[in-house]
């Protein structure tokens, strides 16, 4: 180990738990870690790992516990009971939850004296390490600057504020787009599948699109912040005679249209709204408004 690198604790060795483990492993830090089931430490106890047999023998290894467990009912099971050897320390939380969960979890902290920072993972298991994949944190500074080279081992390490739900919050919005995003990509290769297009020649064609359209949510997100939706590129009226195309292409070749007559009703609902003039940017309102439209 590498005298100069502060000990870190990880509770919770699930897939992603044995991950950032491994990376800090592997980076020179003194890693303690405990898991309800032990014998799931023992790949990392071999490549150096301190097992520890309590979570409060856990806790009181290291000046920052990172905590990754299956949810937060977990987390307070494990916690609550040794909430008092958490005095002083720094607790990086990166249990997947909600930002009401998170703000409870910081205020538990503060209860204890612990500082508190939340965060959310925006990768798999294989991706930990890489300073490529985003590691979102919310919630104290001080912790997060105090520990930055540890957090930036394990990925680039982005903190959205002081508001602890804020990385919760953002890790739900990134992968409702990324779920948006993949299926579209999925729909439109049943598209041109069923013309015996294979995915592999389609995909190179969607990636590239993918950069125009990042192009676009660059254009409008100042729009949005703003409330004011020039029409001056596309507006919402172009992009419904446009979506008939898709949705008739799709249903005579059997491809199932759900997600884009969802789309679409979401267009007719920003237009009968008065934006049919106004650019894609609008339909927000009527996100933001269920009721608006209907």
């Amino acid at each position: 180990m590498q005298s100069d690198r502060p000990a870190v604790t990880v509770i919770g060795l699930g897939s992603m738990g044995s991950a950032l483990a491994a990376v800090l492993l592997e980076r020179g830090y003194e890693t303690t870690v405990w898991n309800r089931s032990a014998h799931r430490a023992q790949p990392l106890v071999d490549r150096g790992a301190r097992l520890a047999a309590t979570p409060e023998e856990a806790v009181a290894a290291s000046p920052l516990t990172v905590a990754c467990v299956l949810d937060y009912e977990v987390l307070h099971a494990v916690l609550d009971p040794v909430a008092g050897c958490l005095a002083g320390k720094a607790l990086v939380n990166l249990t997947s939850g909600s930002p009401e969960q998170a703000h409870e979890a910081a205020a538990w902290a503060r209860s204890h004296a612990a500082d508190y920072l939340d965060g959310a993972i925006m990768t798999t298991p294989p991706g930990v390490g890489s300073p490529e994949m985003m590691f979102l944190y919310s919630g104290s500074q001080a912790v997060f600057d105090d520990h930055r080279a540890t957090l930036a081992s394990l990925g680039d390490p982005l903190h959205l504020g002081t508001d602890p739900g804020l990385a919760s919050l953002y890790d739900a919005a990134l992968l409702g787009l990324m779920w948006s995003t993949m299926t579209g990509w999925l729909h439109g290769t049943a598209l041109v599948g069923a013309e015996k297009t294979p995915a592999t020649a389609f995909t190179p064609v969607a990636i590239r699109w993918l950069t125009a359209v990042a192009g676009f949510l660059t254009t409008y997100a100042p729009q949005v912040d703003t409330g004011r939706y020039p029409g001056d590129d596309a507006t919402v009226d172009v992009q419904i005679a446009a979506i008939d195309h898709l949705i008739h292409a799709a249903a005579a070749r059997g491809i199932d249209n759900a997600l884009p007559e969802l789309l679409k009703s979401a267009m007719e609902r920003a237009k009968a709204t008065g934006h049919g003039s106004d650019s894609y940017a609008s339909v927000i309102e009527v996100l933001k408004n269920p009721a608006a439209g209907k």
